[in-house]
């Protein structure tokens, strides 16, 4: 083998190792978001319990910064099942990823449209697509591409994972890929619209 051979076979196992790696990591950044964003009850709770305006306000902005950063973190790292090279003829990802990572989207631009603290149905609507987006990962990472080797399963990892089942794999890619552009395209249209509109004010919840 020379040395050309050696530095790709490096590069190409370094990259594939790289993507199998962040995608066994996001799970974890979804209990993550999840726990905060159900957390929105015990939070409220604890604030009338705080006498102290100012450390009411810290503690909110620090929940609601770390609750929203979960989220747009995750939405950033799910971009690679965007990959067309790495979901549909690389090593194999999660098979209702792209899915994962529409309805996230979904989510956020209820957020961004809707103030979902203060609006019960703009949270319950962010609430059950969070909860969809992460089933529609977690459940094929889980089941199919951490139990490959698992013969109990059958033919059921190979059902979950993109490279292993194309035929279902390419319409979800390609149509999720379609609805992603499609929102974005809206939030973005949206936005050029309200520029120069006055911003409406919110306030913390009291403690």
């Amino acid at each position: 083998m020379s040395a050309d051979d050696l530095a790709i076979a490096l590069t190409n196992g370094a990259s594939g190792w790289l993507v199998l790696s962040l995608a066994a990591v996001l799970p974890i950044l979804w209990a993550f978001s999840l726990s905060f964003h159900f957390a929105r009850p015990y939070v409220l709770r604890f604030l009338r319990t705080l006498t102290l305006r100012f450390g009411g306000d810290v503690w909110w902005l620090s929940y609601v910064l770390i609750r929203d950063a979960l989220l747009f973190v995750t939405l950033g790292l799910s971009m690679i099942f965007f990959m067309p090279n790495l979901y549909l003829t690389g090593e194999g990802l999660p098979i209702t990823a792209p899915l994962a990572v529409l309805f996230l989207l979904w989510a956020l631009a209820v957020k961004i449209v809707r103030d979902a603290d203060d609006d019960p149905v703009a949270f319950r609507i962010v609430s059950i697509l969070l909860l969809v987006a992460s089933v529609l990962y977690v459940v094929p990472q889980v089941y199919g591409m951490e139990a490959a080797d698992q013969e109990a399963l059958g033919d059921l990892p190979k059902m979950l994972i993109s490279t292993s089942n194309l035929d279902v794999a390419r319409p979800i890619f390609w149509g999720s890929l379609a609805l992603l552009v499609f929102t974005a395209a809206a939030l973005f249209v949206r936005f050029l619209l309200r520029l120069g509109s006055p911003v409406r004010e919110t306030t913390s919840p009291a403690p």
